[in-house]
C-alpha cells in the first residue's frame, strides 16, 4: 500500500458481543464519512456471540474494516490502546459499536482534530444531551467526572466520554503512562496531557442502544477508584493491587461485624476460635469479590472457583503470619510505635497475598 492509500482516519472500535450492530456501525459511517478516506478497526475481546466472525466477513468486501480479535486479554482501555497503536492513520477516533454515540458528528471532529490535541464528543456543553443513560449511569457519569478532577490538568466539560479523536502519534509518545485495565481511557490520556494541551468538543445527544446490553455497571466505579488511587500514586502502584487492596479493606470490614456477631452469639466461646471463624468469613468475602472484580477478566468457574478458594485461603494463611512476624519486628525497633508496625505488616500481608494470589490462584490474569 502506497503512502496515498494509507487512511487519514482510523476509527477504534473496541467489542464485547456486539455482532448486532457492527454491520449497521459499517453501513452509518460509510456514509457520513464519504469525502474522507478512513478505516475501522475493531478490537474485539474474543466475542463468544461471534463478534470477530461478522467483522472478519465484512472485511472481505470493504478492506476498509479491520478487526483484531484479542484472545486471552480483556477490557477497553487496553483494547482501545491496542487498536490505536496499530492504526496506520494520522487521526484516530474511539468509539462504541452500540450506536449510541451519533456518528453524524465525525466529519466535524475530524475538521477540529487539525488544530487540537484532543475533540472531545460532549453530552454536557450546550446542544449536547444524555436522554440515552439510565439513571443508575448518569450518577456513575457525574460522580466520575468530578472524580477525575483530582487527575486532569485541562478543562473538559464530558472527561469520561467514551467518543474522542486525536492525532495516533500523541498516544505513541504517552502509551507506556496509560493503564490498559478499566472502562476510561479518555480521563487517562487527558491525565498525561500538559495543562495547556487545546481541548476541542463538539456537543451530541447520546443516543438509545441499538441492540444488545450495556457492559457498564455499578462495577465501574470500583474499577475507577484503583485506576484514580493507580494515578494518584504516580503510577507507582498497579491498578490491579490497588483493587485488590480495596477488597481487603472491605473485607476487614466484614471481618469486624462477623467477629462481633460471633461474640454477641457466643459470648463464653474461646476467643481465637471467634477470631478464626470471623477471619475464614472475611477470607471467603475477599475471594468471592476479587474474583468478581478485580480478577474478572480471569474468573474462576465450577470446580477451579473452589480450587482458586482453598489456594487462596492458604496463601492469606501464609500472608498473615508475614504480617504478624513482620509489625512484631517493626514494633521492637520502632520505638513500639504501635501503629506504624501495624500498618507495615498489614502492607507486607497485603503483598503477599495479592502476588500469590495472582501467581497460584488467577493465572491467567496479567
Amino acid at each position: 500500500m502506497s503512502l496515498a492509500e494509507l487512511p487519514e482516519l482510523t476509527i477504534v472500535v473496541p467489542t464485547y458481543n456486539e455482532r448486532n450492530n457492527i454491520t449497521e456501525l459499517a453501513l452509518r459511517l460509510d456514509t457520513v464519512l464519504a469525502g474522507i478516506d478512513w478505516e475501522m478497526l475493531v478490537v474485539d475481546d474474543d466475542s463468544p456471540d461471534g463478534t470477530a466472525a461478522v467483522v472478519k466477513a465484512l472485511s472481505r468486501n470493504d478492506p476498509r474494516i479491520r478487526c483484531i480479535r484479542r484472545v486471552g486479554r480483556r477490557g477497553l482501555s487496553g483494547a482501545c490502546i491496542e487498536g490505536i497503536l496499530a492504526s496506520s492513520s494520522p487521526f484516530v477516533a474511539v468509539m462504541d459499536a452500540d450506536l449510541q454515540h451519533d456518528e453524524t458528528i465525525l466529519p466535524r471532529m475530524f475538521e477540529l482534530a487539525q488544530s487540537a490535541d484532543v475533540v472531545v464528543a460532549t453530552r454536557y456543553s450546550e446542544g449536547g444531551g444524555a436522554d440515552g443513560l439510565s439513571q443508575r449511569r448518569k450518577t456513575v457519569s457525574s460522580l466520575g467526572g468530578r472524580l477525575s478532577r483530582l487527575i486532569i490538568k485541562v478543562d473538559v466539560s464530558d472527561p469520561m466520554s467514551g467518543f474522542f479523536m486525536l492525532r495516533r502519534e500523541t498516544v505513541e509518545t504517552i502509551a507506556p503512562q496509560l493503564a490498559t485495565s478499566g472502562f476510561k481511557i479518555l480521563v487517562d490520556i487527558l491525565s498525561a496531557l500538559p495543562a495547556d494541551a487545546k481541548v476541542a468538543e463538539v456537543p451530541y445527544s447520546f443516543r438509545d442502544r441499538f441492540s444488545g446490553d450495556s457492559k457498564l455497571d455499578a462495577r465501574v466505579l470500583f474499577d475507577y477508584a484503583g485506576f484514580l488511587l493507580h494515578k494518584l500514586t504516580g503510577g507507582v502502584l498497579p491498578v490491579r493491587f490497588l483493587m485488590f487492596a480495596l477488597v481487603g479493606a472491605l473485607g476487614l470490614v466484614v471481618h469486624l461485624i462477623a467477629l462481633k456477631m460471633l461474640i454477641a452469639a457466643l459470648p463464653q466461646s474461646d476467643f481465637a476460635l471467634l477470631q478464626g471463624l470471623a477471619t475464614a468469613v472475611a477470607m471467603v468475602f475477599n475471594f468471592v469479590l476479587n474474583n468478581q472484580l478485580t480478577y474478572r477478566d480471569a474468573r474462576l468457574k465450577g470446580l477451579a472457583f473452589f480450587r482458586g478458594l482453598v489456594t487462596f485461603c492458604l496463601s492469606c494463611s501464609v500472608g498473615a503470619i508475614a504480617n504478624i512476624g513482620v509489625a512484631t519486628w517493626v514494633y521492637g525497633t520502632s520505638y513500639q510505635q504501635w501503629w506504624f508496625a501495624g500498618i507495615v505488616g498489614a502492607l507486607m500481608g497485603a503483598v503477599w497475598n495479592y502476588a500469590a494470589s495472582s501467581t497460584f490462584v488467577w493465572r491467567k490474569a496479567g
